[in-house]
């Protein structure tokens, strides 16, 4: 259909919640003890519970629980005392049960929220609830000879552990979701909760968007993107989804509540099936497992064991180092990353510094060589160790930038590398004197121009000393010692 254009769109206001399913970083699936292998042989980690054989019992996994708890105080929601599972039924050929086994009316944790900023607006998005449940297994629909009649079924994937974070439908644009999606990744990522891995479908996002007219109380009806595996499609189907919209509402058109799909290829949504409401998956108390209850003792222990958030890290770089709040952003994108910096910096004695270093030369090497922050070759103490003999004067920046791809290469602290290669900064300064002479007598037009006005020569000539010196003279010294001798 044809969408609507962009000054027609901006008459409506989107409103836009997101459901996201977060698997759980545990080594066994969430009501028995089979192990969580991502890219096992099909159907090879079951066992009669997942799979619901006759007389098979769940037995709820308490490692599943106490991440389910950090998720919930990450995202600082009120953690329920007492929470309960329910069957949510559902036929569909990879569950094998019929149901499955989530929460309903009473979860595990409520009425938390997620801090964004957008275009330097802040924003506060509410988060509903974060319940527990387990996963389906996975259909399969291509990649085999006959895949062109018959879908595949593992079962590998039935009973992982999931949690699923609903938020409310505070978000009103693309930009505002993928921001909350990003903090809210990064947030389950710094307490180790889960890898977030979106190519192992370790973390999966439906988003429900409705249209109103602006200045209108009532929302529109909301249709449901099921599935989007990337922060990419998520923004391309939920701009899609406010465009086509409007453009039914525009045209006289009904909004029908529906679930739809997100086609990659296309950019488009589709319509899958109707939307279900609550009472359709006829839920009912799963008569199997016992209330779930968690202590206020036991809430103290795993808050006390949960390293600081990104967003209070961030905010701490800014105050405590002085950095600005990109710097801090990108410094705190990961917790190795944050980790990282944090040692640089102790180490140096210079954070501002070391941030630059961090985000500049040893980001480049790293990118170039395909590494992560924790494969680098370079350790947080001897970047630290290179930062510090700059600060200090002992190595000029020129001489540094060497350096460390040398590290780099080697693995080396740097102070064997610059006595081996024989680069610490020039300290007799009788000898700095004899080549700024040497200089200034080898390039008698450029010291004319500067003596006539032409001050911006003055970099060619500490350029040349650099040069003489083997980068080894102070850039600051030599600057001063050219300016005073030529008056």
């Amino acid at each position: 259909m044809e969408l609507a254009p962009p000054e027609l769109i901006a008459k409506y206001q989107p409103v836009i919640g997101l459901e996201v399913h977060v698997q759980l970083a545990t080594r066994t699936k969430i009501f028995c003890s089979c192990e969580m292998a991502f890219g096992a042989p099909p159907n090879t980690n079951v066992c009669p519970v997942c799979l619901a054989l006759p007389g098979a019992l769940p037995v709820l996994s308490m490692d599943a629980v106490e991440l389910a708890v950090k998720a919930s105080l990450a995202l600082h929601c009120r953690v329920n005392p007492v929470s309960r599972f329910a069957r949510k039924n559902y036929f569909y050929p990879d569950s094998p049960k019929g149901y499955q086994i989530s929460q309903y009316d009473e979860p595990l944790a409520e009425h938390g929220y997620v801090d964004i900023t957008v275009d330097g607006v802040k924003k506060r998005i509410g988060v509903t609830r974060v319940h527990m449940e387990d996963d389906a297994g996975k259909s399969v629909h291509d990649g085999f000879r006959d895949s062109d009649r018959n879908t595949y079924v593992d079962l590998n994937r039935c009973g992982a552990p999931l949690i699923e974070i609903v938020s409310e439908p505070d978000m009103r644009s693309s930009d505002e979701a993928y921001a909350y999606l990003t903090e809210l990744k990064q947030a389950l990522q710094f307490v180790e909760v889960s890898t977030c891995d979106m190519e192992k479908g370790h973390l999966r996002c439906d988003a429900n968007v409705s249209v109103m007219l602006k200045g209108a109380e009532k929302f529109g009806t909301r249709a449901e993107v099921k599935n989007l595996n990337s922060f990419r499609f998520l923004k391309l189907a939920i701009d899609y989804e406010i465009a086509r919209q409007v453009a039914l509402v525009e045209s006289g058109g009904r909004m029908v509540q529906e679930t739809r799909l997100f086609n990659a290829d296309s950019g488009e949504t589709v319509s899958m099936r109707s939307k279900e409401d609550a009472h359709d998956y006829r839920y009912f108390p799963e008569p199997d497992l016992v209330p779930l209850r968690v202590s206020d003792e036991w809430k103290a222990r795993l808050a006390a064991s949960m390293p600081e958030l990104p967003a209070d890290k961030r905010q701490r770089f800014v105050t405590e180092y002085g950095l600005r709040e990109y710097d801090a952003q990108v410094l705190t994108l990961t917790r190795p990353m944050s980790e990282f910096y944090e040692e640089v910096a102790s180490v140096s004695g210079d954070p501002k510094t070391a941030a630059n270093w961090l985000m500049g030369d040893l980001a480049g090497l790293l990118k170039a060589a395909g590494k992560e922050i924790e494969e680098s070759p370079v350790s947080a103490k001897h970047l630290g160790e290179l930062v510090a003999m700059v600060s200090k004067g002992e190595l000029t920046g020129k001489s540094a930038k060497d350096v460390l791809p040398k590290m780099f290469e080697t693995g080396e602290a740097p102070g064997p590398i610059v006595d081996r290669e024989g680069l610490k900064t020039m300290s007799d300064m009788g000898a700095v004197e004899k080549i700024i002479d040497d200089v200034i007598a080898a390039n008698p037009k450029q010291v004319e121009q500067y003596k006539s006005g032409k001050t911006a020569v003055m970099g060619f000539l500490v350029g040349q000393v650099m040069k003489a010196s083997r980068g080894q003279a102070a850039a600051n010294v030599v600057n001063d010692m050219l300016k005073t001798k030529l008056g």
